[in-house]
């Protein structure tokens, strides 16, 4: 169909990252919410070339949801935004379905308009109950009213950033199809910082990063991994909500880019048995009047005793969220010791096995790395079980705790058993959505094989939670 008398929005590349980076500097200075509004509902009214807002939410397991709304309805209505949170999973039951949307406007991002479409915007929602409160299961809501919270009354700064590695495969769709095929086909066998020029995965990590650097992402490194055929684009700290809402955009960005090449950009935690898994490894930190609470140029590793409090807590704690941080039946697979996972309940500067990690840093890079953590995950849910945990949770009294020989689970029913027990992860949820999450992640268990086995079954990559559809969970 021809598009010659159309005029919708299409902003260069250069002049996009002018304007994310803008917008993302006021969501860092917390610029007052009522003022953002403001400015983007006059941007909105003033910029005829916009069509539509692509208003963008998580369900309970992490999956991302876009709603377009027209951009003319949107501005009459953006304060009464209703959908039907019951066909949500995690959401909302059929007798109570309705759901308002709120709007995020300090989550607003121009997208390329040859990745999102021409003449759209981009905008994180909010879930809102019908009583006008954040909705309990929508885990952003939660942890950006955590965060404010600290902010506010310890002038705490939550930071973080992510390593995400993924799996680049041949075919649009090689996930839906994995149980015809029972294989997913390498597009590259180099390994680890290795790719020719122009080949298939070069390709798509230069076009990955022209995005992600377009959307204000501030790009750092990006190589491939070292798996055949894996990536990993690394990008710079924000504040938590920010981080969170990076990752849901990074795997976005990345799955529409490789579906555009005629491929599939994977963020199954081990896609390939006989090869590394993908993680996401976590970096945190904290500080207060713009110091960094993590850092003590006097402190073993220079870590100082704020750091250790926090990461022990989280070491007292690895089993009873280990299910939110490897959400999936294939998560698991990924926990081998035989892979450099980091599967041991443990603290350490050098060994990558450790479920947290001491890096290097200096006063402005100072943190610790949560390395257990699936690139399948919800974002939101990772952040609040790691800020939460090493905040506020308990601290055991096992002897040398950070090197005691301890082990996360290797199958995702004894990740079950332990989060359904701990008194923590109910105080961390709530004990509605603890049991909702829990009914979901026992779902999925139920319908694939008891043992891991040998190689990746089809029903681990059919009914895992980034890849079903509803069509086949009704046909079980």
């Amino acid at each position: 169909m021809s598009t010659e008398l159309r005029n919708f929005l299409a902003i260069p590349y250069d002049e996009l990252e002018e304007m994310n980076l803008k917008a993302k500097k006021q969501r860092l200075d917390r610029v007052a919410p009522g003022k953002i509004q403001e400015e983007r509902l006059k941007y909105l009214t003033d910029e005829s070339r916009i069509k539509a807002v692509t208003v963008m939410f998580s369900d309970l397991e992490g999956r991302l949801h876009m709603l377009d709304y027209d951009k003319k309805f949107l501005l009459k209505s953006y304060d009464n935004l209703t959908f039907d949170g019951s066909s949500i999973r995690g959401f909302t039951a059929q007798r109570e379905s309705d759901l308002r949307l709120g709007i995020d406007w300090s989550a607003f991002y121009w997208g390329p308009a040859d990745v999102f479409g021409p003449g759209k915007v981009l905008v994180f929602g909010e879930v809102i109950d019908k009583g006008g409160e954040p909705y309990s299961a929508d885990m952003r809501g939660v942890l950006k009213t955590f965060a404010e919270g600290l902010n506010k009354k310890q002038g705490y700064t939550l930071n973080a950033a992510n390593e995400i590695e993924g799996f680049l495969f041949q075919g649009s769709d090689a996930e839906r199809t994995y149980h015809e095929t029972g294989k997913f086909e390498y597009v590259n066998t180099g390994g680890y910082y290795h790719s020719l020029p122009g080949d298939p995965l070069r390709a798509f990590i230069d076009t990955t990063a022209e995005v992600q650097r377009a959307m204000g992402f501030q790009n750092e490194k990006d190589h491939p991994e070292v798996a055949p055929s894996q990536f990993e684009i690394n990008y710079s700290y924000a504040e938590v909500v920010a981080a969170a809402d990076h990752i849901q955009l990074y795997k976005l960005i990345c799955r529409q880019v490789a579906r555009n090449l005629g491929l599939t950009a994977s963020f199954l935690p081990k896609p390939v048995v006989g090869v590394n898994g993908s993680g996401m490894h976590t970096n945190v930190s904290i500080s207060k009047n713009g110091k960094n609470l993590f850092w003590d140029a006097k402190g073993e590793e220079k870590l100082s005793k704020f750091g250790y409090e926090f990461l022990d807590r989280i070491l007292t704690h690895g089993n009873d969220i280990c299910l939110l941080l490897n959400p999936s039946v294939n998560a698991y697979r990924r926990l081998d010791p035989h892979f450099e996972a980091p599967n041991q309940i443990k603290a350490s500067a050098v060994d990558r096995g450790s479920m947290i990690r001491i890096p290097i840093g200096n006063e402005r890079s100072m943190r610790v790395e949560v390395r257990s953590v699936a690139p399948d995950a919800n974002p939101y849910l990772v952040m609040l079980s790691i800020f939460k945990t090493g905040l506020e949770g308990e601290t055991s009294k096992i002897k040398n705790l950070r090197q005691a020989e301890r082990y996360l689970p290797d199958n995702i029913y004894d990740a079950l058993e332990n989060f359904r027990k701990a008194d923590w992860t109910s105080e961390l949820l709530g004990k509605d959505v603890k049991a909702r999450y829990a009914d979901l992640k026992q779902a999925s268990a139920d319908r694939c094989a008891r043992l891991l086995g040998t190689f990746v079954k089809a029903p681990e990559v059919q009914y895992h939670h980034d890849v079903y559809n509803q069509y086949l969970w009704n046909k079980f």
